[in-house]
């Protein structure tokens, strides 16, 4: 592939607090009449005042720790002046890392999937704008609405260094990132547009360009893909890549020229007059190390240490709730756990995925007992069911009336005997599922395999 160079701005809504960042209003501004969800503060009305979110601050610290970067002891909120629909005080309160200003944490790192380092620069607080509405598409839009509902919503915004080199590192980026802040609570896949990106792509040494807003991760794939294709076809052609910064349209699956792409200088950085300084305290730091608990790296090394394969291992040391589950069933019954994991990363996980589950129960009892009869439960359909009724917080009880080849010849005999004339016409297909539903029906699914077995040497013998 040839030399590109990408580097991420990731804007992460801290979902997990009940208000703005700088005032009363609610932060459930989904699915509300627009325009509701506001007040003096998050429109920018003049005489009004911001106060910070304690809340946001240890949040945005929690993801800071997480991706190994500094916290710094006092940082600073900027004004950042430009002018768009979605900005009513026509500047945006953030933290600025130049002109004395401090972000709230700078100098992180994480690891991709095949071993690479991505280095962030800084981490830092910063307001969401209000949300501009198209009818249709961007480009063919006829008028635009805003909804100021988001407004005054508290985001992080995660700067890496342009460390990337392909497009699918790009992806594995924001995936392992999504992880993570799934791990201190920031479920961003549960809430619509909680996770947004700034992609910066360079080709061969050119013009960075940036294009903005695109949401999740397999969007940042393929929008790093049109513009690395467009780059290199206008390179090709000795056509001059403008530095710009540019529109993804999920939709036609193009990036769409929005405006030229402005110098910091133009954004006129001023410190906030109306807001202090933020301090972190060691003691700080020492509360919400103890609130985060460990890492998928750490959940990871730890299944491996146990034995667990690396594909069971990956998909389990994904999800903390799949973890949890697996700590509690190993603590329960040891012998349970290589079961467990494999249970965990199929069966559990597609149920998750298909009853858009939240959580799993504390108590692993019901699994445990799943997971012990597991060999004698007799389909895979069973099992799926009896692994839904614990997590619906249902009591699971498995017995079953087990019979014997032995004893098993004479009874299906006597079906036959007494089926004789319905059956005797049939082909050997037909009469089989015939006579197999009526033994099924008596004996029970728990017995299929020895049913199938003796009424498969029953109809060999009386051919």
């Amino acid at each position: 592939m040839e030399e590109i160079k990408v580097g991420l701005e990731v804007h992460v809504q801290l979902v997990t607090l009940k208000t703005k960042l700088f005032c009363s209003c609610s932060s459930d501004y989904r699915g509300k009449p627009p325009n509701t969800n506001i007040c003096p503060v998050c429109t920018g009305l003049p005489g009004s005042m911001p106060t910070l979110n304690k809340k946001a601050v240890e949040e945005a610290l929690k993801v800071a720790l997480m991706l190994n970067a500094q916290p710094y002891e006092t940082s600073y909120f900027f004004r950042k002046t430009y002018f768009y629909p979605d900005l009513p005080k026509n500047f945006q309160i953030t933290q600025y890392d130049k002109a004395g200003g401090y972000p709230l944490a700078h100098d992180g790192y994480l690891k991709l999937s095949n071993g690479k380092t991505v280095r962030i620069e800084r981490i830092h607080l910063e307001e969401d704008p209000g949300r501009i509405y198209y009818e249709g598409s961007r480009a063919t839009a006829r008028y635009s609405l805003i909804d100021y509902n988001r407004s005054g919503i508290a985001l992080i915004e995660i700067v890496t260094a342009p460390d990337m080199s392909s497009p699918e590192e790009a992806r594995d980026f924001v995936e392992r990132l999504t992880t993570i802040l799934s791990d201190v609570g920031i479920n961003v896949k549960d809430y619509e547009g909680s996770l947004r990106v700034d992609v910066n792509v360079s080709y061969a040494g050119g013009e960075r360009v940036e294009v903005k807003n695109v949401t999740g991760a397999a969007s940042v794939e393929k929008a790093i893909i049109y513009e690395m294709f467009r780059q290199k076809t206008m390179y090709e052609k000795g056509i001059k890549v403008v530095r710009e910064t540019r529109a993804w349209d999920e939709k036609r699956r193009i990036t769409i020229a929005s405006r030229g792409k402005e110098f910091e200088a133009e954004y006129r950085y001023m410190p906030e007059p109306d807001l202090p300084p933020v301090t972190i305290t060691e003691s700080l730091i020492k509360k919400v190390k103890e609130e985060i608990g460990g890492s998928q790296e750490d959940r990871y090394r730890e299944l491996i240490n146990d034995g667990i394969n690396e594909e069971l291992a990956k998909k389990i040391s994904s999800d903390k709730n799949l973890f949890n589950v697996y700590e509690k069933i190993k603590f329960y019954e040891p012998s349970l756990k290589q079961l467990a994991a494999n249970v965990l990363a199929n069966e559990i996980s597609y149920l998750i995925k298909r009853y858009s589950i939240k959580t799993l129960p504390e108590d692993v009892s019901g699994l445990a007992e799943i997971l012990q009869n597991y060999r004698i439960i007799p389909d895979h359909e069973s099992v799926v069911a009896y692994l839904k009724k614990w997590i619906d917080g249902e009591k699971v009880k498995i017995s079953f009336k087990t019979v014997s080849a032995e004893n098993i010849q004479n009874d299906i005999m006597q079906i036959i005997s007494e089926n004789y004339e319905k059956i005797r016409n049939l082909e050997y297909n037909k009469k089989f599922e015939f006579l197999m539903g009526i033994l099924i029906k008596k004996f029970g699914k728990e017995n299929k395999k020895v049913l199938v077995e003796e009424l498969t040497k029953v109809l060999n013998k009386i051919k």
